[in-house]
């Protein structure tokens, strides 16, 4: 390779904006030469600022990379084909995968649900909603999900909430749509014993659920399930909100900046909290429990770590349309 490449791929971590936005500009016209020079800094150790900018000259060339990315994950060097197996993801999700390594993902995706347990499931932040494990199939017919694929809860995790999770395309009448990714956890059984149903799955998907409004989605599964929640934690705007449906309606709600903030007769659970409340307690408690997380402990599940005594099956990965599989959405995930 010649000198100056591996020149341009040093600037890249120059502290200086403009030696380093020359170096990519460079390199990018120099075309699909840099790849291999490119390569090894995509990993997460090292240079941050070199990370970045070899993943932005990779992105830059898009397409113009795949046939030596491709070259490299069938013929070597062997050190560099992981990383071109990951950049071949970030810039055109799986579809731009070979089959060979598509079967070889999907294979990895089985051996590690064999032994995946504990899994963790966001609890500092986030959207997600609840409903009957026993109902999966009514759940999927109700959201109307499509491509259900069994995925790890740290694939499913990072797809719906940190990687690309909306796909915005043409349909057959070329009307621009959205489709949307989102992950379904595995079951998990409540603590509370005196619980009519003792089996929760969570459904994840920031975009899906902000978009398309949790709690309208939260009154369609419970048409199908007879019992849905939606939960949201948002520590950046200091806000929660916890809302549940059965039947198809609104029985018990509450959000930090609705007015009024609670809505719906107070369940159970939040009479006792009434009921047991100190002086210090006694406001914070008079309306209802303003607490997304203990709702959902007394109402189905709190997300975190869940123990393994009480997690049943494997999470499922999903999108929203027909015609959006899983490899249209752009992004390597952890598996």
């Amino acid at each position: 390779m010649p000198d100056s490449i591996n020149d341009l791929v040093r600037d890249l971590s120059a502290d200086d904006r403009d030696v380093w936005e020359a170096a990519e500009d460079r390199l990018v016209a120099c075309g699909a030469q840099v790849v291999e020079s490119l390569l090894p800094h995509v990993e997460a150790d090292g240079s941050p600022r070199l990370k970045w900018g070899a993943e932005a000259v990779l992105q830059r060339l898009g397409e113009d990379a795949l046939p030596r990315l491709r070259e490299i994950r069938r013929q070597g060097p062997g050190h560099l084909r992981s990383n071109a197996l990951r950049v071949m993801i970030d810039l055109g999700g799986t579809a731009y995968l070979e089959e060979a390594d598509r079967r070889a993902v999907e294979r990895l995706v089985r051996i590690k649900l064999r032994d995946e347990l504990p899994v963790r499931v966001p609890s500092e932040a986030g959207r997600w909603l609840a409903f009957p494990a026993d109902r999966l199939e009514d759940a999927v017919a109700a959201l109307a999900l499509h491509d259900v694929r069994p995925a790890t809860t740290v694939m499913g995790v990072a797809a719906a909430t940190r990687s690309t999770d909306s796909v915005v395309f043409q349909d057959a009448q070329g009307k621009s749509r959205t489709a949307y990714r989102v992950f379904i956890t595995p079951a998990f059984e409540t603590w509370l014993s005196d619980l009519p149903i003792q089996n929760w799955r969570l459904l994840w998907g920031n975009s899906f659920i902000d978009e398309l409004d949790g709690f309208s989605l939260a009154d369609k599964l419970s048409e199908r399930c007879g019992e849905a929640h939606c939960y949201v934690l948002d520590p950046y705007h200091s806000a929660e909100n916890w809302y549940v449906a059965r039947e198809g309606l609104r029985v018990r709600s509450f959000g930090s900046y609705d007015h009024p903030r609670f809505r719906g007769e107070p369940l159970p659970f939040e009479v006792e909290y009434k009921e047991d409340a100190d002086e210090d307690e006694a406001e914070e408690y008079a309306e209802g429990v303003p607490y997304a997380l203990t709702a959902a402990d007394n109402l189905s599940v709190e997300p975190g770590r869940m123990p393994v005594s009480s997690t049943r099956g494997h999470g499922l990965l999903a999108t929203t349309h027909p015609d959006v599989s899983h490899s249209r959405f752009k992004g390597a995930l952890p598996i």
